[in-house]
C-alpha cells in the first residue's frame, strides 16, 4: 500500500495497477503506487463523505477476490459508508463531452488525435508490405515469350472454327464486320490508300470509284453498311465483296 490509509494498510497487498493518478486536494490519502504515482486514491469530501479512485477494477472481480487481500480491501472501501454512489466513467456521460471551462472538447480534437498513436507507424510497415509484395510479384513477371504451337492448324481450319462461333451466337454483325475489315484491308494497297486509310470511307470509296468502270453500285451500303439481317443475307454480302475485289484486281 505505502500509505496510512487503514484499509489499504489491514489489506496489504493487492491487484491494483492500470491508471495512475496525480494527487493535488489536501487530505488525500495516495496508496499503491506504480512508478511513483498512486493507483488508488481516497479524497475526503464533505459531511463525513469520501471518493475513491480505483486505477483497475481487479479487486472486485469474484475470480480474484480470494488473491492477496483484494476481499479485504472491496469489502472496507465498499462498506466503509451507509450510502454507496458507484460510477464508471463513458464516454457517453455529458461530463466526457465539457471540459473545466463548460465548453466542448470534442470541437477541439482532430481526426488524427482520435487514432491511436500507433496509426502512423501500422501505415508505413503496411505501405512498406505493400512495396515488397509488388517487387517480389514483378520479379516473377518477365517479358512475353513466342512459343511454339504444340500442333499445326490450318488457316481453313481456324477460319471454319471462327465461323460457326459467330453462327452459334447469330453474330451476323460480327461476321459482317470482319468479312469487310478484311476486304477494305486487301483493297486499300490496289487502289494506292494508305493503311490507316483503309477503313475511312472518305478515304477509301473515291478510289474504288474512280478505279472501276461502272460506278452503279452503292459502295458505301457494301463496304460500310449495317449487319444482314439473316443468314442468307450474310452470304450475299460476302458473294459480293468477293466479287468486288476481284474486279479491282483485275481492272
Amino acid at each position: 500500500p505505502q500509505c496510512t490509509l487503514p484499509a489499504a494498510r489491514n489489506a496489504g497487498n493487492a491487484d491494483l495497477g492500470g491508471e495512475r493518478y496525480i494527487a493535488e486536494a489536501p487530505d488525500t490519502d495516495t496508496c499503491y503506487p506504480s512508478d511513483g504515482l498512486p493507483t488508488l486514491l481516497r479524497i475526503g469530501g464533505p459531511n463525513n463523505g469520501d471518493t475513491v479512485l480505483l486505477g483497475s477494477p481487479d479487486i472486485l472481480y469474484n475470480h480474484r477476490l480470494d488473491k492477496h487481500g483484494n476481499a479485504s480491501l472491496a469489502l472496507q472501501i465498499l462498506g466503509s459508508r451507509t450510502h454507496l454512489v458507484w460510477y464508471l466513467p463513458s464516454l457517453s456521460d455529458s461530463s466526457a463531452a465539457e471540459d473545466s471551462t463548460g465548453g466542448d472538447s470534442a470541437s477541439d480534437s482532430t481526426f488524427f488525435d482520435l487514432i491511436p498513436s500507433g496509426w502512423l507507424w501500422g501505415t508505413l510497415q503496411l505501405a512498406l508490405a505493400a512495396v515488397l509484395a509488388a517487387i517480389w510479384r514483378a520479379r516473377r513477371l518477365g517479358p512475353l515469350v513466342t512459343e511454339r504451337l504444340p500442333v499445326a492448324i490450318r488457316a481453313s481450319e481456324s477460319t471454319e472454327g471462327r465461323a460457326r462461333l459467330y453462327r452459334k451466337v447469330n453474330a451476323r454483325d460480327r461476321a459482317a464486320s470482319a468479312l469487310r475489315s478484311a476486304t477494305r484491308t486487301r483493297l486499300a494497297p490496289l487502289l494506292g490508300v494508305p493503311p490507316v486509310d483503309a477503313h475511312s470511307p472518305e478515304a477509301l470509296l473515291p478510289a474504288v470509284s474512280a478505279h472501276l468502270p461502272n460506278g452503279d453500285r452503292d459502295l458505301k451500303a457494301l463496304l460500310f453498311g449495317p449487319a444482314p439481317a439473316d443468314g442468307n443475307a450474310l452470304i450475299h454480302l460476302a458473294d459480293q465483296l468477293d466479287a468486288l475485289e476481284r474486279e479491282v484486281r483485275t481492272s
